[in-house]
């Protein structure tokens, strides 16, 4: 049996520059590794795939796939696919990371089941043949397969390493609602081009090689954010209520709608504690 841990994902930046010939959007994006994460657990069986689920930890667990339609179990066929193989594998998820929030819990499954296969067998994949594996299964998956902070472009799939982020305390606030990639990138493409602000990706980058943070949170942006306010109009609220308390910075993760919080230790439970009365999962966590 292998355990691997399927670590989620914060945008400290998000940026969609056009859509593609190909239907995709073009991105650039500066996609950072957290603590929080699923456990992946990993067993040989004589074929097939198998895949259960505990997700006693987090809200509409219920509406998780357990089929093809799962982007974990997708990963092991794409495994067998890539080695030529019909390698049998038990996948049991234990969720904790909640499900259609921006921060890629099903990217990082897939990463976890192709990391994990490659140990299971002994396959020797090395870490470029695991991303081409990644990759056919969704944009994110090549970046939590590697994990740390990245930059992401093409579809997000086109990894370039950054400088270390400081390691702070992150606080995410998952509002009871749910926002598909495919919604927003969709509303994204209905807002007139004069209305978006996006983010100086390059100038957050010298940022980072200087470690001049507190320059790098001022140019921080995710131009879904917009979108988001259709179906979430309180955000604006709550992330004032998350920088009333204390964090250094807050915004919007992914195609949302979960809001983080990045914060020194010592205000983690001021923060977490400014949050009790709103309708929302809270999750203290950490840079990873």
């Amino acid at each position: 049996m292998i355990l691997e841990m399927a670590r989620a994902k914060i945008n400290l930046t998000l940026d969609i520059l056009k859509l593609r010939g190909d239907g995709y959007h073009e991105v650039e994006m500066i996609l950072q590794t957290i603590g929080l994460a699923d456990e992946v657990e990993l067993t040989q069986i004589p074929s097939g795939i198998e895949l259960s689920l505990d997700t006693s930890r987090i809200f509409s667990g219920e509406t998780i796939p357990t089929d093809e339609k799962n982007l974990a179990y997708r990963a092991a066929l794409a495994v067998n696919e890539y080695c030529k193989k019909n390698f049998g594998v038990a996948i049991h998820l234990r969720k904790k990371i909640p499900v259609a929030a921006g921060l890629g819990g099903g990217s990082a499954d897939a990463a976890a089941v192709i990391r994990g296969m490659n140990w299971l067998y002994d396959l020797n994949l090395n870490i470029e043949e695991l991303c081409r594996i990644g990759a056919k299964i969704g944009s994110d998956v090549p970046f939590c397969i590697v994990e740390g902070t990245w930059l992401a472009k093409g579809r997000g799939e086109i990894l370039y390493q950054l400088p270390p982020f400081k390691n702070y305390a992150v606080i995410l606030v998952k509002p009871p609602l749910e926002i598909s990639t495919a919604w927003a990138y969709k509303n994204f493409d209905e807002l007139p081009a004069e209305s978006i602000n996006h983010p100086p990706t390059q100038k957050i980058i010298e940022a980072f090689r200087v470690r001049d943070f507190d320059a790098a949170f001022k140019l921080f942006g995710n131009v879904l954010e917009p979108v988001a306010r259709k179906k979430f109009p309180a955000l604006d609220e709550y992330k004032s209520r998350l920088i009333q308390a204390g964090a250094k910075f807050v915004m919007m993760s992914g195609s949302g709608p979960t809001i983080f919080a990045l914060a020194d230790r010592a205000d983690v439970y001021k923060i977490v504690g400014a949050t009790q009365d709103l309708p929302a999962q809270v999750f203290a966590t950490e840079i990873f």
